[in-house]
């Protein structure tokens, strides 16, 4: 399909952020947008590459009453030979219509995804800040914008992706986090959306994060829904444990995000030297694991943060402290090899990065 490009006047392009040590994440939005829309009995039309601006929706679009909303979270990266280089976006597209398969949503072709997003970020490359530590996320959505009353897959769609010039994720940078393990709230269970990109996920896991804030804490750590025993996930991130040289993850059990940079942790881990293992943790093993030291660090992983060590880690108001609350060897080695590969500084021997032409 082709994507028409709507002229952007020069007078209407924004300033650029000078001082891209104060980018913060998702405060600023580059200058234009992808939007394609589907229509029940057409398909997937009018692609185009317009001015970043507001939708006009009616109030009884399905996606305010009904939640068909799904989204996704990539980077773009600009070399110091001015490459512009993706991570991994194919896995994003494969995702997006795995979570667009689950809310009763139309799968949009790889191919458009990935060209779409190609073109815009080609366009709006000036947008890429350069400063360590920052790039250009990319956050692609899809929304039921049908006007009707009435529980039912909407006959139109609008999937868009916009863009935002970033730094780090949380405002101390690859800094030790604490973490609160919620053991009253559940926020997905197998056979939910938990595996999906959507937005209720998220929704659902505000109420325990700004009670865990209101602690002193950075984030939840959810356990299953069914027993609340097991660990689940953090709401922006997966969880890795480091026993000794051993780094295990929970399985994906249709409760957990298939998160990119998690797949990746879990492939690129043993070319470092180290074993993985998927499998489940039962929170009270591995708090005692921890006491006896045998639990060595923890760190989570996301597209927005990469990698995110943990210092402390809080169960029923005991609070236990991780590699003396420093980061640890192995965190700090999996971080830097892998935002060296995003950033070109290491050969990346996966296949990992598509570029933008």
């Amino acid at each position: 399909m082709d994507i028409k490009i709507i002229p952007l006047p020069a007078e209407n392009m924004k300033a650029k952020v000078k001082d891209e040590s104060h980018l913060g994440f998702g405060k600023y939005f580059a200058d234009r947008m992808l939007l394609v829309e589907w229509k029940e009995g057409q398909g997937w039309c009018d692609a185009r590459i317009q001015p970043h601006a507001p939708f006009v929706l009616d109030p009884s679009c399905m996606v305010f009453h009904y939640a068909q909303e799904i989204f996704e979270g990539l980077k773009a990266y600009k070399w110091a030979d001015g490459r512009v280089a993706l991570f991994r976006p194919e896995m994003n597209a494969r995702r997006f219509n795995q979570s667009a398969d689950r809310l009763c949503m139309p799968a949009i072709p790889e191919e458009l995804f990935l060209n779409g997003i190609k073109q815009l970020v080609g366009l709006e490359r000036e947008w890429i800040p350069t400063a360590p530590g920052t790039s250009l996320y990319i956050r692609p959505a899809m929304i039921a914008v049908e006007p009707a009353l009435g529980i039912k897959p909407s006959n139109h769609y609008y999937f868009y992706a916009i863009l935002s010039p970033v730094g780090a994720y949380y405002a101390a940078g690859f800094s030790p986090v604490s973490i609160m393990v919620e053991d009253r709230y559940v926020r997905a269970v197998p056979g939910g959306t938990g595996e999906a990109k959507t937005g209720g996920n998220y929704a659902s896991s505000l109420k325990a994060g700004l009670e865990a804030k209101k602690k002193g804490f950075d984030q939840v750590l959810w356990l299953d829904g069914r027993e609340q025993r097991y660990i689940d996930e953090v709401g922006a991130m997966n969880m890795f444990f480091v026993y000794g040289k051993k780094i295990v993850t929970a399985p994906l059990s249709g409760s957990i995000l298939p998160g990119v940079t998690r797949d990746s942790v879990l492939k690129l881990a043993p070319t470092l030297g180290y074993e993985v293992e998927e499998r489940p943790i039962d929170v009270n093993d591995l708090m005692a694991y921890i006491k006896a030291g045998r639990v060595t660090e923890a760190f989570g992983s996301g597209t927005a943060a990469v990698i995110t060590p943990v210092c402390n880690l809080c169960y029923k108001n005991e609070t236990l402290q991780l590699n003396g609350g420093k980061v640890g060897e192995i965190t700090q080695r999996l971080y830097d090899t892998l935002t060296d590969i995003q950033t070109g500084k290491q050969e990346d021997i996966f296949d990992w990065i598509t570029f933008v032409g």
